[in-house]
C-alpha cells in the first residue's frame, strides 16, 4: 500500500469522477474527492470508506477562488506536497435545435461552460502547481474528450455542440502547454478521452461504463518515469488534437 501518495479528484462525487477516486484508492492512493455539494460528497466518500479505501471528502466548486484557495492551503498543511491531480469536474449544457450550435450557442452557455470546464481547471492546477512540483513523481490529468479534437472535428463528425467542444479543445491546448513549460520537472501532464460514459453527461445508452471509462485517467494519473507527457489518450491509444 502506497499510503505515502496524494491524489485530488474533481466532480468525484458520481460517474467518472466517482471511479477513477475508486481505482486510485484501491492502488493505496489516499484520494480526496473533490466534490461542489457537501451532503453529495459525504455520501460518495463514504460509500468508498465502507468498501475499505482511502478517501476524504473535501468541498470544492472550481469556479469558486476561495474554495480553490482553502483546499491548497489544507493539502499543504496536512502533507506539504501533491501527488496526482485529475481535473474531472465538467459540466455540458444541451443546444437544442441543431446538430452544430456555432451560430446560435449563447454569451450566458459559453461562459457556464468555460468558468467550470476551463477557467476553473487552470486556476485550481496553478494553485496546486507548487505542491505538485513537491512530489516525486507528479501527474495532472485533464479530464477531456475526443469532442476537443479539431482533427476529429475535421475529418466530418457532424455532431458540434460548440461550448463543450470548445472548452475541451481550450484544456488540450492547455495540456500540451503546461506540459511544455514543466519540461525540466519530475510532472507529467496529459489529456484523458475516456469515451462516450453512461453518465449523467453522457446519458443511459453510452457503451462504455465508468469504471471503463476511468480507466484512461487512472493509467495517466499513475505513468512511470519513462512514460508520455503532453499527449492526448485513450485508453492506450494517442489521439491527435
Amino acid at each position: 500500500m502506497d499510503a505515502a501518495r496524494i491524489a485530488l479528484v474533481t466532480g468525484a462525487n458520481r460517474g467518472l469522477g466517482f471511479e477513477t477516486s475508486r481505482q486510485l484508492a484501491q492502488r493505496g492512493i489516499m484520494v480526496f474527492m473533490g466534490v461542489r455539494s457537501a451532503g453529495r460528497g459525504k455520501a460518495a466518500a463514504k460509500e468508498l470508506k465502507n468498501e475499505g479505501l482511502p478517501v476524504e471528502f473535501i468541498l470544492l466548486d472550481v469556479t469558486k477562488k476561495e474554495q480553490i484557495e482553502q483546499v491548497a492551503a489544507m493539502i499543504k498543511k496536512r502533507f506539504g506536497k501533491l501527488d496526482i491531480l485529475v481535473n474531472n469536474a465538467g459540466t455540458s449544457e444541451e443546444e437544442a435545435g441543431t446538430q452544430n450550435s456555432a451560430e446560435t450557442v449563447s454569451g450566458k452557455v459559453l461562459r457556464r461552460t468555460f468558468d467550470t470546464n476551463f477557467f476553473g481547471l487552470v486556476e485550481l492546477t496553478q494553485k496546486l502547481l507548487p505542491l505538485v512540483r513537491k512530489s516525486d513523481a507528479g501527474r495532472i490529468v485533464n479530464v477531456s474528450s475526443i469532442m476537443g479534437s479539431l482533427t476529429f472535428h475535421s475529418q466530418g463528425s457532424s455532431y458540434k455542440p460548440f461550448a463543450y467542444d470548445a472548452s475541451k479543445t481550450a484544456v488540450n491546448a492547455f495540456t500540451v502547454h503546461l506540459a511544455a513549460a514543466l519540461s525540466g520537472a519530475n510532472i507529467k501532464v496529459n489529456s484523458a478521452h475516456p469515451g462516450w460514459v453512461r453518465t449523467d453527461m453522457g446519458g443511459p445508452h453510452a457503451p462504455v461504463s465508468p469504471a471503463d471509462g476511468a480507466m484512461t485517467a487512472v493509467r495517466l494519473a499513475t505513468l512511470g518515469p519513462d512514460g508520455p507527457t503532453g499527449k492526448f489518450f485513450h485508453e492506450n491509444e494517442e489521439l491527435p488534437w
